[in-house]
Order: C-alpha cells, then structure tokens, then sequence
C-alpha cells in the first residue's frame, strides 16, 4: 500500500465539521448495540461473584441485592434522562459543559475526559489481562502461551485488528459473544438451583454462617449498605450505554432516544436476574476457601461450578466462552471512545482534524492500551482501582448533571437521594483505592497537556467556517468596484464618532501615501466566547458620514480578520489591504492573550493565517503594519 493509499484507508470515515458534508454513520438495532455494551457489562458475571464474595462473605447475595436495587432505581433511571438530553452520544459531560461558561467548561470537560478515559482504557487492558489469566490457568492452554502479559497484548491487538475493519464486523462478533455466554450461565445457574433444591441443606449451612457473623437484620442491612461502594463495578455498562448512541438506529430522534431506553432497561434486567442468580448459588455451593487468592473459584466462581457440575468438556467450553468475551469486553469501551473524543477535541481546536476519524484513533488507543497494560505488569488487581474510580466518577457526574437539569421541578427530590448515593459510593471508593485516583490524574493532566499542545499548534488555521454578509456589509464591499479596498481594524465602540474616524484616516491615508479616491472601510471584530475554536462570522455594515464601517462578533479576532479578507477578495476580485498599528507590550504576553482571550498582537498572526490559508501570493490579502 502506497502511503497515499494508507493515508485515505486511515482517513476513509473522517468525519467533516458540521455543514462541511458529514456523512451518516451506519446504523444498527438497538438489542445488538446491547450486545456489543454488553461484552464489557455482561462479562461481569466472569469475576463479580468473586468480588462479592471476597467483599462482603456470606453476605455477599444480600449485598448484591442492594447493588441491583440501585442499579434499577437509581442508574437505570438516571441514564434514561442522559439519553434523553444528549441523544448524539455526548452524555452527561455534554449536560455539564453547558452548566461551565468558557475555558472554565472546557477545562471541566477535559477533567470530565480523562476520568471516561481512564474508565475505558483501563477496560481494555483489565478484561484483556483477566482474559489472559483465564487462558494461562486453563489445562489445555498451550506452553507457547504461558505468559501472562504475552496473551493480553494479544488479546488487544486483535480487538484493535477489528476495530481497524470496522463498527459492524465488532458489533458481529458481540452479538455472537454475548447469546453464548448468556446461554452459557443460563445452563450453569440452573444447574447450580437444581443442585441447592436437591440439598437443601446447603442454604441451612449459609443461613447458619450468615446469623453468627450478624445476629440482626438491622446490623446486615447496615454492613451491605457500606460494602455497596466495592461492588459498584457492576454498574460499568451504563455510560458506555449513552455513549455508542449515535449508533442505535431509529426512525427519527425520538425513536433512538426510545431504542436507548429499551437498551439500557433490557440490559440491566438481564444483568440483575443473574447478579442475584449467580452471587447466591456460588456464595451457597463453593466452599469459602476456593474464593482465596490461589483458590480455583478466585476470579472465576462460576467457572469453577461449570466444571464442578459439567465436567471437564463443558467447562472448557465456559472458559472458552468467558476467555472471548473478557477479551472483546474491551471492545464496548473503545466504541464509546470512538464516538465520545472526536465530538470534544476537535470542537474545542485541541486534537488534530484527524482525530474525527476511527482508524487512526484506534491507533492511538491501542498504543495507550499497550503502555498501560506494561506499566500494570497485566495484573488484573493493580488496575481495578483505577478502573472503579473513571466508572464511579462518570456515574456520579451523571447524577450531578441530571439533578440540576431537573432542579426546578418537583424530580429533584428524587434525583438528590441518587446522587448522595454516588457521591458517597465514589467518595468511599477513592478513600479506600486513593491509587485509581492517582492514575486518572495521571489520564487528565496527559490530556489536557496534548490538548493545550494541539490547540497552540491549531490556533493559527482559519478556524472559521463562513462568512455571513447582511445587505448593508455586501453593499459597502461591492461599492469599491474595480479598485482594492483598503481596510482599517480599530477597537469596537459604542459609539464611533465622526472625529474619531476622520483623525485615523486622515493618519492612515498619510503614513501610506493613499490616494483620496482608495475607498476605505473600518473593522471592529468584537471578541466573545475566546475558548470557542471553530465559528461561522456574521458580518454587519452601516455608514456614519461617508465613513464605511463593517461590524462582526467572534471568539479569535485574527482569524476573523483573516476569513473576511479572502471573502473581499473572491467578491471583488481585487486584492484587499489591511492596515494596522504595532501593537505595545510583551511578544510572549501577546501570544497567550491570543491562544486563551483571541485577541493580542493582531498583524503577525494574521498575515500567518493568511499565509497559510492562501498559498498563491497574487491572492493573497496584503497587511500593512506601521
């Protein structure tokens, strides 16, 4: 492949600004965008009766109870509203940004980006290590295999592989993955029922256990209720639900909107009947020391019961099973950064226009993916933390969003009590794994570095996306006929009196020995929202006394300027003049002025997007300095 060729294979779905030609993204029912969410939410069942058990002991069903309890009336409900509010996809940081005026709501975002990041990247490398683990562990696995760590990066390259191919080869595969392995716990949890219905003895000895380590209800209540914040990663299907929206087909926006509900509902039913389901019998049938670190049912209870009741062929088709789908688990986590970061940095000037498009995303991912899964030794523990906190802090966000959407109506009073409870779950979690905290510092401070980096290096493209002339503003540009027409920028006033405007062009047509017949007009470019990256500029004309004077409104003065130079010139056909005044003060100073309040030394960095927006030099707008 030619590296032309390559360049349009890894660019081939770049997706375009708005109004440039966006093409639609492919589409697909909203059960199987379930199945690929649920490879990561789904894949759970792999190791959260483990977790449950280790957390919370003869407790654990009961403690699992209360996760279920919150995740149907209180996630559930709460990401039905995000779906509601931001049906592209963006989720509840989307609800936020608009809460955050200028930098102060980019920078919440960017926080808000490197906890998802954290969240998603640290699925792949976890599920592709657990994987790894399940692999290396099983009987038939061959030598060649032994390592750990040689297994995950496996297991991640091929994700990377199909994502590479594409959304609906992943989507695929996930349907394919997750019917197995539901059908597959299915088998085994009402084998593991019959079991207890034949010795029902077991639940007495569980019973017995249970009362001797708390003799009262009050006291059990209370000690699940405090466990709940180490079980909470049983939630992690919901933002990566809202996330791969704008891939659910529908009618119309409502009708995704409708599809996303039932997606999210189906999902979680599916995962509370076997959250109960599997915690009780595994927590009933598997002896406690078997849960220990080293034990056969560590990480892999029901696994342990697939061999236990089905022999050994079975449960090689289980591990099989668990192995595939903990592998693709990572899978729901890069569709939803695939479809979460190109609708944030581009926008905001801060990733390359590249980064609108998959492929080279995936690249870029997998190379995250790679260095995280050596930096953790692929260790399935070490990374949990980190993991638990970028669900945690997403979920809590949500909650946070959706209360103060809805604080005026009457539903506050039920979204307030959900989001005390995440807000306690995540509190109780960093203070219990204060290294999941560290490591989404580590994913923030990483992002916002690139993104201040990208922004620099972009701050001196057109950024501007058209031009929008009213009658008056045309009338002014056409009047020059066949003569150039020569423009002079000054600081926009409330009110422009004639004095003012006859001294400078009285001093301009002097310095630069202008003909009295050179028509002139005057520019103020008010500046507004300066962390705004990309904008279409409406341009406002009127006359005072025979001075001409245009008026637009924008974040970046110099691209503005810039932009409606070349639109003079493609409407007159005459090379436009600009002539400013050196601006005083530090060089340094007036650069960041321009990078985070779009307004500083205005001539260097307009001839510098006007030299690279118009490389012919005999179009190109002249600029003037003096």
């Amino acid at each position: 492949m030619t590296k032309l060729g390559l360049a349009n294979w890894l660019l081939a779905d770049l997706r375009l600004p708005k109004g440039v030609h966006e093409p639609a993204e492919p589409v697909h029912p909203w059960w199987s965008v379930m199945c690929l969410t649920g490879v990561d939410y789904f894949s759970t069942l792999g190791y959260q009766p483990g977790i449950a058990f280790l957390a919370a002991g003869a407790l654990s069903p009961l403690a699992t109870l209360v996760l279920v309890l919150v995740t149907l009336f209180a996630a559930l409900p709460l990401y039905k509203r995000v779906a509601q509010a931001s049906p592209n996809g963006q989720g509840s940081i989307a609800m936020l940004e608009r809460l955050f005026p200028e930098w102060g709501g980019k920078l919440f975002v960017l926080a808000l980006l490197g906890f998802a990041t954290t969240d998603f990247i640290i699925t792949m490398t976890l599920s592709a290590a657990d994987a790894a683990a399940h692999f290396v562990h099983n009987p038939f696995a061959p030598k060649w295999l032994s390592s750990q760590m040689l297994v995950t990066l496996l297991l991640l390259a091929i994700l990377g592989a199909i994502f590479l191919k594409g959304f609906k080869e992943a989507i695929d595969i996930a349907v394919i993955l997750v019917a197995a392995y539901l059908v597959l716990n299915a088998i085994v949890t009402v084998r593991a029922v019959m079991a207890i219905a034949q010795h029902p003895e077991v639940i007495g000895k569980w019973k017995a256990v249970l009362f001797a380590q708390h003799p009262h209800w009050l006291g059990i209540v209370a000690v699940c209720l405090l466990l709940f914040p180490r079980l909470a990663l049983g939630l992690s299907g919901f933002e990566t639900g809202v996330a791969v929206m704008p891939l659910i087909a529908g009618a119309d926006l409502d009708a995704r909107i409708r599809n996303t509900k039932k997606l999210l509902t189906t999902a979680a039913g599916i995962m509370s009947v076997f959250l109960i389901a599997t915690s009780f019998v595994t927590t009933v049938l598997i002896p406690p020391k078997a849960f220990a670190d080293g034990g056969e049912a560590n990480g892999r209870a029901m696994a342990y019961l697939a061999h236990q009741y089905f022999g050994s062929a079975f449960g090689s088709a289980y591990d099989i099973s668990t192995i595939l789908i903990l592998a693709f688990a990572g899978a729901s986590a890069m569709a939803g950064l695939l479809n979460l970061i190109p609708r944030y940095l581009p926008r905001f000037g801060m990733a390359p226009e590249w980064a609108r498009a998959a492929r080279p995303l995936v690249l870029v991912f997998m190379g995250v993916a790679f260095f995280v899964t050596f930096a953790f030794h692929a260790n399935v523990d070490a990374q949990g933390g980190a993991y638990a906190t970028g669900v945690l802090v997403l979920i809590t966000s949500a909650a946070c969003a959706v209360t103060l959407a809805v604080w005026q109506s009457r539903l506050r009073w039920v979204f307030v009590p959900v989001t005390l409870i995440f807000i306690y779950t995540t509190g109780m979690n960093i203070w219990e794994r204060p290294e999941g905290l560290k490591i989404s510092c580590i994913f923030i401070a990483t992002i916002m570095f690139v993104s201040f980096i990208s922004r620099a290096t972009r701050s001196t493209e057109l950024r501007i996306t058209g031009v929008d002339f009213s009658p008056e503003a045309l009338s002014i540009i056409k009047s020059c006929g066949d003569r150039p027409l020569r423009i002079i920028p000054r600081r926009p006033k409330s009110i422009a009196t004639c004095d003012d405007l006859d001294n400078i062009e009285a001093i301009v047509r002097k310095y630069h020995a202008l003909p009295e017949h050179a028509p002139i007009a005057f520019l103020e470019v008010e500046r507004t929202d300066a962390s705004e990256f990309n904008q279409r500029l409406s341009l406002d004309g009127q006359r005072v006394r025979g001075h001409c004077i245009l008026h637009a409104r924008s974040p970046m003065v110099a691209n503005s300027i810039a932009a409606l130079l070349i639109e003079i010139e493609k409407i007159t056909g005459q090379v436009p003049h600009i002539y400013f005044k050196w601006k005083e003060g530090n060089p340094v100073a007036n650069i960041f002025r321009f990078l985070f309040l779009g307004e500083g030394d205005a001539a260097p960095i307009t001839h510098e997007v006007l030299r690279k927006a118009v490389p012919d030099i005999s179009h190109r707008p002249v600029v003037h300095v003096s």
